[in-house]
């Protein structure tokens, strides 16, 4: 419970006891903007086809079909007001939407709000790639691809597929595309759904929570330089001859950075890595995950970087499936103890007790 200052009076004295919120004196909560379930709720009982108060919050509507107040994801984010100070939810109703959406950093706390019982009913898609050219000839490249980039931090999302539709064959250079970049810190996606093949996810720099959410590619499909939880996710693999699901990059071992993977079931078609050590310090962890039998056997690479080998975190604790067999991983990925794999297993990896309310 949440404690408030109060006043009494006594024989002339004023005394003034006041109880903090948990977090100032008691290391819990202390932050006034915590992203909570209201945060991905629209009240069916106030809510109407224009922008409105939902208790206390601002709504958007976007209807392709014109009769919200934007026809467009984007149109919607651009009437969020700079350095706005309050949560905006923007409703998006089903369809899809086939534009690139680009929310900046001066425009926090803003959701994302589809239908969580069925993710599919609202789809923002596009097809940029690496390869592509900007209106100047330069390539696009990796970053620049994102069908939804998210640059704000207090972000939430809920009930929405983000797609890139790009084809990546076997071999193919210049075809990184990505379906959702998240650069903005504290951020929480819900049953959420990321389509793409290479580079579908980039959790790119922040502090994340995934909880639920189905991701889906074939190499480096979730990569970045991020520290999140990945919790009761599926993670999907489309991988043909080669694939790996997760590239983390960190360089040092001082970054308190990485990517761990708690009850989540891995699964698809193919052969695919658990990781690759895209940063000398990569660090991925996978616990109490299903694992089918889709992984290759060597489990883990180096990225063609053998001192990579001392430096990166890889590894597993109590993963089950017949893909989480571990004897022809290469040797310097490890089965950790629970004392060693304790502080990547809950929302304390990612310091979510002060920032989520959930």
């Amino acid at each position: 419970m949440k404690k408030t200052p109060f006043f009494f009076l006594s024989r002339g004295f004023l005394v003034f006891g006041l109880f903090v919120l948990l977090g100032v004196a008691g290391g819990g909560r202390t932050e006034r903007y915590a992203i909570g379930w209201d945060d991905l709720h629209i009240d069916a009982r106030r809510q109407g086809l224009n922008s409105g108060d939902n208790g206390g919050t601002r709504i958007i509507v976007v209807d392709k079909n014109c009769s919200g107040d934007s026809p467009t994801v984007q149109g919607a984010v651009d009437l969020v007001p700079h350095y706005n100070k309050q949560r905006v939810k923007i409703y998006i109703l089903p369809g899809i939407y086939r534009e690139k959406v680009t929310i900046p950093s001066t425009k926090p706390y803003i959701s994302l709000i589809g239908n969580k019982r069925r993710v599919t009913d609202t789809i923002i898609t596009w097809n940029d790639k690496a390869s592509d050219r900007d209106i100047n000839g330069g390539e696009l490249g990796t970053y620049r691809t994102a069908t939804v980039s998210v640059e704000s931090d207090y972000f939430c999302a809920t009930g929405i597929t983000f797609e890139n539709t790009v084809v990546a064959e076997p071999g193919d250079s210049g075809r990184q595309a990505v379906a959702l970049r998240i650069a903005g810190d504290k951020a929480m996606f819900y049953r959420v759904k990321f389509i793409g093949q290479q580079d579908t996810l980039l959790d790119d720099i922040g502090t994340h929570y995934f909880y639920q959410c189905h991701i889906q590619g074939s190499v480096d499909f979730i990569f970045g330089r991020a520290r999140s939880l990945y919790e009761q996710c599926i993670i999907s693999s489309t991988a043909e001859n080669y694939g790996a699901i997760a590239a983390h990059h960190r360089d040092s071992a001082e970054e308190e950075t990485g990517f761990s993977f708690v009850h989540c079931v891995i699964n698809g078609s193919g052969k695919i890595l658990l990781g690759r050590a895209w940063g000398n310090y990569s660090r991925t962890i996978y616990s109490y995950c299903y694992i089918q039998d889709i992984i290759t056997p060597t489990g883990w690479s180096d990225w063609g970087d053998p001192s990579r080998q001392r430096t990166v975190v890889f590894g597993q604790y109590n993963c089950r499936g017949s893909g989480a067999n571990t004897q022809g991983w290469v040797p310097w990925a490890k089965t950790f103890s629970y004392e060693e794999v304790r502080p990547f297993l809950d929302m304390k990896f990612i310091n979510g007790e002060q920032w989520l309310d959930l």
